[in-house]
C-alpha cells in the first residue's frame, strides 16, 4: 500500500517568489562554496577540537544547509498568484484593501500577501496575520472587528483594488 502525502499549496506573488528565488541562489552559489572553502583551509590547519575557524565555519554551513532546505520547501509548495488580476469583489489574497478605522477615523490601506511576501513597512500584511485574517472574504461596507495584542481594532472595508505590483 503507498501512502501519498499532500502538501497544501501557499499562496505566493511572483514578487515574493521571485526574492525567495534570489535568496536560494545567493545561497548555494556564493555563500555555501565560500563556507565549504573556510571549513576545509580550517580543517588543514589541525586540532578541529580547539580551531575556532572551523567551529564556526561548520555551525554556519549548518545554518546555510537548514536555510536551503527551508527556502526549498516553500518554494515547492508555492502557488503564484498574479495579484494584479486578482478578482476585487472580496478581500483575497494580492487585493488591496482601504480599511477605514471607525474608532479614530484614519484611513488604512493593506496588500494582503503571504507570511513571506508581507512587508508592514510597505503597507503589505499577512493573510494569516490577526488582521489580514479578519478582512479575508470581506466585502467594500463589511465592519469587522478584530482582537490584538493592544486591544480591539474597529474596522469597516471601504475600498478593495488590484495591486498595481505583481
Amino acid at each position: 500500500m503507498r501512502y501519498i502525502l499532500l502538501r497544501k499549496l501557499e499562496p505566493m506573488s511572483r514578487t515574493g517568489y521571485n526574492n525567495l528565488m534570489k535568496e536560494l541562489t545567493q545561497l548555494e552559489t556564493v555563500e555555501l562554496p565560500e563556507v565549504l572553502k573556510n571549513v576545509a583551509e580550517a580543517r588543514e590547519l589541525g586540532d578541529l577540537k580547539e580551531n575556532g575557524a572551523y567551529i564556526y565555519g561548520r555551525e554556519r554551513q549548518g545554518h546555510i544547509v537548514g536555510r536551503i532546505g527551508e527556502l526549498k520547501g516553500k518554494l515547492n509548495r508555492a502557488e503564484i498568484v498574479d495579484c494584479t488580476k486578482v478578482e476585487c469583489d472580496k478581500a483575497r489574497f494580492g487585493t488591496v484593501v482601504t480599511l477605514l478605522d471607525l474608532d479614530t477615523q484614519k484611513k488604512i490601506i493593506y496588500q494582503l500577501l503571504g507570511p513571506d511576501d508581507a512587508d508592514f513597512d510597505t503597507g503589505s500584511i499577512s493573510i494569516y496575520s490577526p488582521i489580514g485574517n479578519a478582512i479575508l472574504g470581506c466585502s467594500v461596507g463589511d465592519k469587522i472587528s478584530v482582537e490584538l495584542p493592544r486591544g480591539v481594532r474597529n474596522l469597516q472595508v471601504t475600498d478593495i483594488a488590484r495591486s498595481l505590483v505583481d
